[in-house]
C-alpha cells in the first residue's frame, strides 16, 4: 500500500514494537495532529510539546511501560525519612552543548517548578516540596512538607540547564537538554526535526533523525501516510480512516490502552448542577457505547468510574450511572421538570430546561461526541445548546473561568490516581474547575496523596471513586486508547506502551 515501508525500529513507535529487522535507519517521519506550543519540558502542556519535550530533555527517572520509576540521570535514590528523598546523579553528565549536568540544575529545575510566577503546568504535582539543598554535585536532597507517595511517578520531567536558561536561553525555542536526541530545527506550525545526541548517557539512539510533521486534517494525514510521506501515524484519525485501515490486511495496526480519560465535566457551581441528582438524570443520557464504539471505532473503552482499570486502585464494584433514557427523564420529573406545554420541551415553574455542552474544535471525535449528545438530550426534551471554538479560548478563556456548564474534556498521563483527582476534585485544587467540593472526598484524596502504604492509598481511592461515581463532577465517557497504523510486512511482534510517547520510535521503548 505504501510506497516506503518503515523499518523494524520505525515501529517501535508510541508502543516499543518488536521488529523482523533490528538494523539502525537513517530517518524516520510521523505524523502529528497538533504543532507543540512548547519545548520547555517545565512548561508543556499539549501531548506534542511533552512527546517531543521528553526526546530532547532527560529526567531524574524515567517510567517503564508497566509504569515502574527507574533511574535516567538519576543513578539511584533513598529516603532517609518518610518526608526525604534523596537523589544520587550519574558521573558525567552533560547536556547536548556540552556543558555539565549538577544537583544545581537539578534544583533550578524543580525551583522554577514550583514558582507561581513561572506559571508551570506541573507545579501543582510538586506543591508537597518544602525545599532542596544541594548536598554536592552529584547529590540533591528532597525535603517534603508531608508524605507524598506519587512523587517519583512525577520525575520524569526533563532537567534544564541553569545557566543557558537564567542567562538569555530560550528553552522554549531553541532548548537544550540531556535526552537522547537535540532540536536540529522547528518550522513552527510544519515540523520538528530532531537528530541522535551522542551525549545521552545510554547512548546514541538507533534512529539518526526523527521528524515531526504537522497535519492538522486527519484525512490529510491519512492520505500522507498512504502515499509514503509518513512512516507512522496514530489517533485522533477519522472514524473512516480508522476503519479502513484496520480492515486493510496489508496495513497493520494496533490498539493500545492509554493513560488517559475522556470526560464530562459538570460545573457544580452552576445552580442548574448544583444537585448531584441532576448530574445524575444528565449523566443517565450519555451514551457511551454509541460514542465508544461509533465515533471512536471501539478504539477506547467505556468507563465505569475515575480509576483507570490498569491501576492498582481500581475497584470494578464502583460504577457511575449508565445510559437509560426512560430512567433519566423519570429523574428529571423528580425534580420538577415535565412539558407542561406541550411543546416537547421541559420546563419547571415557567422555565425552559436548558442546558450548553461545550468542547473544542481541534479534535473531531469530541465535536462528534458533543454533537450527538446533544441530540439525545433534545430528545430527552432538554434545549440543548453545543459551544465549539479553538482550545485557547475554550479551555483558558472558558472553561478555566468556570463559565461552562457541560464540557467535555481529556486528561492524559495519569500514572498515579493523585495526578488527575488531587488537583481537580479537592475544595481550591488549582485545577478544579468545576468548582467540586466535599470534605470526606478532600480526605480521602489526601491520604492517598500521603500514604505510603499501597493497600491504605488504594482504599482511599476506592471510596473517593465511589463518591465521585455518585456526586458525579465529573462523567468518565471513556477509558483513552491509542490507535497506531504501520507497515506489517516489517512488524513481526507489537509490545504495547501506555504512556504513547515518543522513545520507543527510537529503539528505547524499554524507557517509555
Amino acid at each position: 500500500m505504501k510506497k516506503k515501508l518503515m523499518t523494524g525500529v520505525a515501529i517501535a513507535a508510541l508502543t516499543a514494537l518488536t521488529a523482523t529487522a533490528t538494523t539502525a535507519q537513517e530517518s524516520l517521519v510521523i505524523g502529528a495532529d497538533v504543532d507543540a506550543g512548547t519545548l520547555d519540558p517545565r512548561l508543556a502542556r499539549d501531548t506534542t510539546a511533552y512527546r517531543v519535550a521528553n526526546l530532547i530533555s532527560a529526567g531524574l527517572v524515567h517510567m517503564t511501560p508497566s509504569l515502574e520509576a527507574v533511574p535516567d540521570l538519576a543513578e539511584s535514590w533513598e529516603s532517609p525519612s518518610p518526608t526525604t528523598v534523596v537523589f544520587t546523579l550519574r558521573e558525567g553528565l552533560t547536556f547536548s552543548d556540552g556543558s555539565p549536568l549538577t544537583a544545581e540544575d537539578v534544583a533550578y529545575t524543580f525551583e522554577t517548578i514550583t514558582d507561581p510566577d513561572f506559571n508551570s503546568p506541573a507545579r501543582g504535582l510538586f506543591t508537597p516540596i518544602d525545599s532542596i539543598d544541594i548536598v554536592d554535585d552529584l547529590t540533591v536532597r528532597f525535603n517534603l512538607s508531608a508524605p507524598y507517595a506519587p512523587l517519583l511517578s512525577y520525575l520524569d520531567i526533563g532537567i534544564v540547564p541553569s545557566d543557558y536558561a537564567e542567562n538569555g536561553g530560550d528553552m522554549a525555542l531553541e532548548p537544550i537538554g540531556a535526552g537522547p536526541m537535540v532540536l536540529q530545527s522547528w518550522t513552527r506550525g510544519s515540523e520538528i526535526v530532531l537528530a541522535a545526541s551522542d551525549s545521552y548517557w545510554a547512548g546514541a539512539p538507533e534512529v539518526g533523525e526523527l521528524t515531526l510533521q504537522v497535519v492538522g486534517d486527519n484525512s490529510a494525514r491519512a492520505q500522507a501516510f498512504e502515499a509514503g510521506d509518513l512512516d507512522v501515524i496514530q489517533s485522533p484519525l477519522s472514524p473512516n480512516d480508522i476503519q479502513r485501515y484496520a480492515a486493510d490486511e496489508s496495513v497493520g495496526s494496533e490498539i493500545m490502552a492509554g493513560l488517559g480519560v475522556t470526560y464530562l465535566n459538570f460545573n457544580t457551581a452552576d445552580p442548574l448542577l448544583a444537585d448531584p441528582q441532576m448530574r445524575q438524570a444528565l449523566a443517565m443520557l450519555v451514551d457511551q457505547d454509541t460514542i465508544v464504539n461509533q465515533i471512536y471505532q471501539g478504539v477506547d473503552q467505556v468507563a465505569s468510574s475515575v480509576i483507570l482499570p490498569s491501576s492498582w486502585a481500581f475497584d470494578a464494584e464502583v460504577r457511575q450511572p449508565t445510559f437509560d433514557m426512560a430512567g433519566a427523564v423519570a429523574m428529571l420529573a423528580e425534580l420538577g421538570w415535565s412539558d407542561s406545554d406541550g411543546d416537547g420541551v421541559l420546563d419547571r415553574d415557567g422555565e425552559t430546561l436548558s442546558i450548553e455542552l461545550s468542547t473544542h474544535s481541534e479534535d473531531p471525535n469530541r465535536v462528534q461526541s458533543v454533537e450527538y449528545l446533544q441530540a439525545v438530550f433534545q430528545s430527552a426534551g432538554i434545549d440543548t445548546s453545543v459551544r465549539i471554538t479553538d482550545w485557547p479560548s475554550f479551555s483558558t478563556g472558558y472553561v478555566q473561568q468556570g463559565e461552562h456548564q457541560i464540557a467535555l474534556l481529556g486528561w492524559l498521563r495519569i500514572t498515579d490516581p493523585d495526578r488527575m483527582l488531587f488537583s481537580q476534585l479537592t475544595t481550591g485544587g488549582g485545577l478544579n474547575w468545576g468548582g467540586y467540593s466535599n470534605t470526606r472526598v478532600d480526605e480521602l484524596l489526601l491520604t492517598g496523596r500521603t500514604a505510603l502504604d499501597q493497600d491504605a492509598r488504594a482504599a482511599a481511592y476506592r471510596e473517593a471513586a465511589q463518591i465521585i461515581a455518585e456526586e458525579l463532577p465529573y462523567y468518565i465517557i471513556s477509558y483513552q486508547g491509542y490507535q497506531l497504523f504501520y507497515d506489517p510486512e516489517t512488524v513481526s511482534v507489537v509490545e504495547t506502551s501506555p504512556r504513547g510517547g515518543f522513545r520507543g520510535l527510537i529503539g528505547m521503548g524499554a524507557s517509555e
